[in-house]
C-alpha cells in the first residue's frame, strides 16, 4: 500500500509535526548532516500532501538523549498535541530519533492510535490503528532500544576490559600524570606539588588526624595545589579539610588502579520522577582494584592502616571502640570497656579539678531507679594503666627522646623545604612575567599596562615569600649538641618526668597511650573495693591489674573554726553579701576551697544556725561616706582606710561588685579612732612583748575580734594601739 493511500483529507486538515533529535552536544555540533536530514522531512510533508504553513518542527530535544529519564519538553509537546487531536502527521528520520525507550514510544503509538495520527520515517508512513502497521511500529521501537542496548554493552564491555589492565586512562589526581606508555603513571614533575603531597602523608603519620593536618597547613602558612580537571593549570590555595580528606583517602596515592568506584542507580522521588544519583560504593565491590599498579606516595599496607585510623577517628557505634581524641582529662577515652556487659565506657567528670570517671551507658533496674552497670572515678585506674604503660615503655625511652629530638628537627626542615619551593616558584612567575612583558611591543600601551601590572605582583608575591622563609630560619631550631643530646639520654631513663612535664598535655597522653594498648577492660567489684583492669596490648598480649578503690567516702569537709567565729560576729552587723566581701579579702574560703558568695555565706550560717542580720527598722545607723569623705573625717590616708577595708579591720559596702567602696561612719567605728590611747591600751611592740607572739600573730587576733583596738590620730606616735588583759590569759591559751 502506497503512503497517499494512508492519508485522508481529515489529516490533511491538521498539522504535520516534524520531530528534531540528535543524542548530544558533540553530535548536533559535528554530525549537520544528520541534522540537515531531518530538517528536510518539512519538504516530505509538503509533498506528501500538507501545506507549508501546516507543518511545524519541533527541535527544543537537540542535545538530549532519548533513553534518559530526563524530561524533552518538545516530546512533551508533541503528545500534547497529538493526544489533543490537532495533530495529522508525526515526522522522524527513524524510529530512535523519537525515542529511545519503550515506554515513551508505546505511549506515543496508543495515542496515534486513539486520535487516527499517522506516523511517518524514512522508509513510509503508517497507521497505529492498523494491526500490520503498529506490529511493525512496535518491532522497530523493540529494535531501537535494544540497538542502544548493544551499543552501550559493546562500548561498556571495551572500557572494563581495558580498565582491568590498568591501561584506561582516566583522570588522575594532583600529584599524578599520565605517561607515554599504556596505563603508566608518574609523579608530577613540578617538585613543589611532590613535596605538598608528601607533606600531608608525614603528617598524618605524626598527628593521626585529618583535622590536625589541616591545622599543621594553616599554621605553617603553606598552600596545597589544586586543579579542577586535566587541562588546567594548577593553583596554590590555603588547604581545606576536604582537600586533605581526599588526598588521605584516594588509593590512587597508594600505588593502585581502580575502577568502578561508584554506580550510578534509578529512583523516585517525592514527586514521582524517575531521577538518577551516583553511589559511592565500598571497596569490596570495586569494579577493579590493582594494587602496586604504579609508584605511590606510601605502600598499600599504609594506605589501609591510614583509613582504619580514620574510621576510629569518627563517632563510634555502641560495642565499638576508637573515636577521635578529646581534650578531656579521662586517659582512657575510647579505650576502656565494661567488663561486665562489654559496652563502650563513657567518660563524665565532677568538681572544679574535673575529676574524670567512667560509666557504663547500659542501665539496671534498682528499687524502681535505672542505676548504671559500671560506675567509677578514674583517678586511681588512670594512675595504674599509666604505671603499666611507662614500665612497658622504659626499655625504649632513650631511643624515643632522641627520636622526639630529631623529629623535631625534621617537622621544621619539612616546612622551611616547603617555603623554599614557594620562594622558587615565585620567582619563576615574576621572571616568566618579566619576559612577557619585555616581549610585548612599547606602542601597545594597552597591553603593557596590563603586563606590567602582573609583573609588579609577582614581584611583591616574590617579596613576600622570601621574608616569610628568612622569618622561618631565623626560628629554626639549632642542631643538637653534645650535652643537650645527654640531657635527651638523661631523660629518657626517666619518662615518668617527661608524662607528668607540663609541656606533655592530655591529648599527647591519650595518643602515647592509644600507640601501644588497644583496650581496657574494667570491672568493679563494689563489696571488695577493687577494680580488676586487663590491659590489651597491641599484638595480644594481655596485663592484668588489681587498683584498690576507696573503703569510704572522704571524711567530712568543714569550714575552719577561725572563719566560723569570724562569720558569727559579723553576722551580727553585716548582711551576708557584705560578709562574703570580707572574708574574701581577707583570702578565706569556704570548706571546698571555693570564694565565698552571699548564696554560700547564707548556707554557711543556716547549717551552724548562726542568726541573719536584722537591719533596725529606722534603718541602719551611720552616714554613708566615700572612702575620700570618711578618711577626711577620721583624720586617716585614703590608702590606709583602703588597706584596712582589705585587711578586714574596717567593713564596707559596695552597691555593685566592682563599683567604690563606701564607708558607713557609725558611733562604734568613731569610737576606734581616739586621739589618745585609753588607758589599758598599749603600742603594737609592747603588745607583742607581753603576748609573747609576732606582730602578725596580733593583727590576726585583732581582725577576728579577740583583742579590741583603737587607732590613734594625733600626737608623736600614730597608729594602733592594743588592749592586753592580764586578768583573762584564757583569752590567749591557744596559739594562731
Amino acid at each position: 500500500m502506497s503512503d497517499h493511500s494512508k492519508i485522508s483529507p481529515a489529516h490533511l486538515h491538521r498539522a504535520a509535526f516534524v520531530y528534531i533529535r540528535q543524542s548530544s552536544a558533540n553530535q548536533v555540533e559535528h554530525n549537520r548532516e544528520s541534522t540537515a536530514r531531518q530538517y528536510a522531512l518539512a519538504d516530505r510533508a509538503v509533498e506528501l500532501g500538507w501545506r507549508r504553513d501546516q507543518v511545524t518542527v519541533l527541535d527544543q530535544d537537540l542535545g538530549l538523549s532519548g533513553a534518559s529519564a530526563v524530561p524533552r519538553s518538545g516530546f512533551a509537546q508533541l503528545t500534547a498535541e497529538v493526544a489533543l487531536g490537532h495533530v495529522g502527521i508525526v515526522l522522524g528520520l527513524e524510529v530512535s530519533r523519537l525515542a529511545r525507550n519503550n515506554v515513551d514510544w508505546y505511549r506515543l503509538l496508543d495515542l496515534c492510535g486513539m486520535t487516527d495520527t499517522l506516523i511517518g520515517d524514512a522508509d513510509g508512513v503508517y497507521h497505529p490503528g492498523l494491526f500490520n502497521d503498529r506490529l511493525v511500529l512496535g518491532l522497530k521501537g523493540t529494535m531501537s532500544e535494544a540497538e542502544l542496548h548493544i551499543l552501550r554493552a559493546r562500548l561498556d564491555g571495551g572500557i572494563r576490559h581495558k580498565a582491568a589492565r590498568g591501561e584506561r586512562r582516566r583522570g588522575l589526581p594532583i600529584g599524578f600524570v599520565w605517561g607515554e606508555e599504556d596505563g603508566e603513571v608518574r609523579f608530577h614533575p613540578d617538585a613543589a606539588v611532590v613535596a605538598a603531597i608528601c607533606s600531608v602523608f608525614e603528617r598524618f603519620a605524626e598527628l593521626g588526624s585529618a583535622r590536625r593536618v589541616w591545622l599543621w597547613f594553616h599554621t605553617e602558612g603553606l598552600n596545597l595545589p589544586l586543579r579542577f580537571n586535566q587541562s588546567d593549570d594548577i593553583r596554590w590555595t590555603p588547604p581545606t579539610y576536604t582537600a586533605i580528606h581526599h588526598i588521605l583517602t584516594n588509593p590512587v596515592y597508594a600505588g593502585a588502579y581502580c575502577y568502578g568506584k561508584t554506580r550510578r542507580e534509578r529512583y523516585v522521588d517525592d514527586q514521582g520522577q524517575i531521577k538518577k544519583r551516583i553511589r559511592h560504593l565500598p571497596q569490596a565491590e570495586w569494579a577493579v582494584l590493582i594494587p602496586e599498579h604504579h609508584e605511590g606516595y606510601i605502600d598499600w599496607a599504609t594506605y589501609e592502616a591510614n583509613q582504619a585510623r580514620l574510621d576510629g577517628n569518627t563517632r563510634p557505634q555502641p560495642h565499638q571502640g576508637g573515636g577521635a581524641l578529646r581534650e578531656g582529662t579521662a586517659l582512657l577515652q575510647g579505650l576502656a570497656t565494661c567488663g561486665h556487659c562489654g559496652r563502650r565506657l563513657r567518660t563524665h567528670y565532677r568538681g572544679r579539678n574535673i575529676t574524670p570517671g567512667y560509666h557504663c551507658a547500659g542501665k539496671d533496674i534498682v528499687s524502681g531507679r535505672g542505676v548504671y552497670c559500671l560506675n567509677v572515678g578514674g583517678v586511681q585506674i588512670d594512675e595504674a594503666v599509666t604505671q603499666a604503660f611507662l614500665e612497658a615503655l622504659e626499655p625504649a625511652g632513650v631511643k624515643a627522646a632522641l627520636i622526639a629530638a630529631e623529629q623535631l628537627e625534621a617537622d621544621h626542615d619539612a616546612a622551611l623545604a616547603q617555603w623554599r619551593l614557594a620562594v622558587e616558584r615565585a620567582r619563576y612567575e615574576a621572571e616568566r612575567a618579566e619576559r612577557r612583558y619585555r616581549a610585548v611591543e612599547p606602542e601597545n600601551r594597552l597591553v603593557a599596562r596590563g603586563l606590567e601590572t602582573e609583573w609588579e605582583e609577582r614581584l611583591r608575591e616574590l617579596d613576600h615569600a622570601q621574608a616569610e622563609l628568612d622569618r622561618r630560619q631565623r626560628q629554626r631550631p639549632v642542631a643538637l649538641t653534645a650535652s643537650e643530646r645527654n640531657a635527651l639520654l638523661a631523660l629518657g631513663q626517666n619518662l615518668k618526668q617527661v608524662w607528668s612535664a607540663p609541656t606533655t598535655t592530655r591529648r599527647d597522653q591519650k595518643e602515647l597511650l592509644r600507640a601501644l594498648l588497644e583496650e581496657v577492660i574494667i570491672a568493679v567489684f563494689r563489696d571488695e573495693y577493687r577494680a580488676h583492669l586487663t590491659l590489651r596490648w597491641r599484638g595480644g598480649r594481655l596485663t592484668e591489674l588489681d587498683v584498690h578503690l576507696p573503703r569510704s567516702r572522704p571524711a567530712t569537709v568543714r569550714t575552719d573554726e577561725d572563719t566560723l567565729a569570724l562569720l558569727r560576729r559579723l553576722a551580727a552587723h553585716y548582711p551576708d553579701d557584705v560578709i562574703a566581701g570580707i572574708l574574701n579579702r581577707q583570702g578565706r574560703t569556704t570548706a571546698r576551697g571555693l570564694r565565698f558568695t552571699a548564696n554560700l555565706v547564707g548556707n554557711t550560717r543556716r547549717h551552724w544556725q548562726i542568726p541573719r542580720f536584722e537591719p533596725k527598722p529606722g534603718g541602719p545607723d551611720g552616714e554613708l561616706l566615700s572612702i575620700k569623705q570618711a578618711a577626711k573625717l577620721l583624720n586617716l590616708a585614703p590608702s590606709t582606710l583602703h588597706r584596712w577595708i582589705n585587711e578586714g579591720f574596717v567593713a564596707g559596702e559596695q552597691v555593685s561588685p566592682g563599683a567604690p567602696w563606701q564607708i558607713r561612719l557609725t558611733d562604734d567605728l568613731r569610737h576606734q579612732f581616739v586621739e589618745e590611747a585609753p588607758e589599758g591600751y598599749v603600742a603594737m611592740q609592747e603588745a607583742t612583748r607581753l603576748l609573747g607572739v609576732s606582730r602578725q600573730t596580733v593583727l590576726q587576733r585583732v581582725k577576728r575580734g579577740e583583742l579590741d583596738a583603737v587607732h590613734v590620730s594625733q600626737g608623736r606616735r600614730k597608729g594602733l594601739r592594743i588592749k592586753v588583759i592580764d586578768e583573762q590569759p584564757d583569752l590567749f591559751s591557744y596559739t594562731s
